[in-house]
């Protein structure tokens, strides 16, 4: 089975799913991704009518295909698509002036005050780049975002190399420069790989346990996975910033799996909490937002 999955993510929170699908076999990642950019780009217009900025959907390089970017388009959204490293986008690589190249923040990078620049080994570029030429109609006009990091794999036959070497990672956006330039485009196109935590949150929780060995079984399984998922994230944001990014694991352990007393008396319970619990503030927090609050006179 394999589980196609799509988040909505802002700065400063962890993400929430917009959208699931559960598919039979080894299927290709792309299989119903076009549906499903649409599926939920929809879902958060109707949560967030006015979302500052826009919407971005970012995806890695299983998704870059035509069906899925015009997809997107179509909704009235940007793309930002890991690119394969096909002829033609090796060639655009390879075309790019040595000083369009600009340090970037990464791993390894110390930001230099007096220059006002990073000092890295990583860098970026961007040419204009034209995606799925093979048909006329199909061409999407957009902006080809490199970035290249030096080769430090040894080489299997034991020789150096004369002239630095590099890998290149590339993408493909259709964001505007202008709101996006090349160092902000490659820095938030970065951030999809966020993708993978929700996908080990889920296998480390609900998805370790799928019950059946029929599909649609599972199918109603991955349903309630993400509904869990969903509302667990929406109980540790209403506790404040704190756990605003924590995992499914750690809400449960600090907010769920509280080591306290129930006693009875007079037909009445009473939650005897701990003293000096270190999520006390966030526990409380959270009692107050859902249990106390009185709903509005209809």
């Amino acid at each position: 089975m394999n589980a196609l999955i799509a988040t909505a993510t802002t700065e400063g929170r962890a993400p929430v799913i917009v959208g699931q699908r559960l598919r039979r076999g080894g299927c290709g990642s792309p299989r119903g991704a076009a549906r499903m950019v649409t599926d939920a780009v929809a879902t958060v217009r109707r949560l967030h009518p006015r979302t500052p900025g826009g919407v971005l959907v970012r995806a890695d390089s299983a998704f870059y295909g035509h069906k899925m970017v015009s997809a997107a388009i179509r909704a009235g959204v940007d793309v930002s698509v890991t690119a394969r490293m096909t002829v033609k986008v090796k060639a655009a690589i390879a075309a790019i002036d040595e000083r369009r190249w600009t340090p970037i923040e990464y791993t390894d990078a110390v930001y230099d005050e007096p220059c006002g620049r990073w000092l890295s080994r990583a860098e970026v570029a961007e040419v204009d780049f034209t995606a799925f030429t093979r048909l006329a109609s199909e061409r999407t006009p957009g902006r080809l975002v490199v970035r290249r990091i030096p080769d430090l794999r040894e080489h299997t036959d034991g020789q150096g190399s004369l002239f630095d070497t590099w890998r290149f990672h590339a993408f493909f956006t259709t964001t505007d420069p202008a709101v996006l330039d090349t160092v902000a485009a490659d820095k938030v196109h970065r951030g999809h790989a966020i993708i993978e935590q929700v996908h080990a949150d889920l296998k480390n929780s609900a998805l370790a346990h799928l019950p059946s060995g029929r599909f649609a079984a599972n199918s109603a399984w991955l349903v309630l996975a993400v509904m869990a998922f969903n509302l667990t994230r929406a109980a540790a944001t209403i506790t404040g910033t704190r756990l605003a990014r924590a995992t499914t694991a750690t809400i449960r352990r600090t907010l769920i799996s509280v080591p306290a007393r129930i006693a009875s008396s007079a037909r009445r319970l009473t939650l005897h909490l701990p003293r000096d619990w270190p999520w006390e503030t966030e526990w409380n927090q959270l009692f107050t937002d859902t249990w106390r609050r009185k709903p509005q006179a209809t």
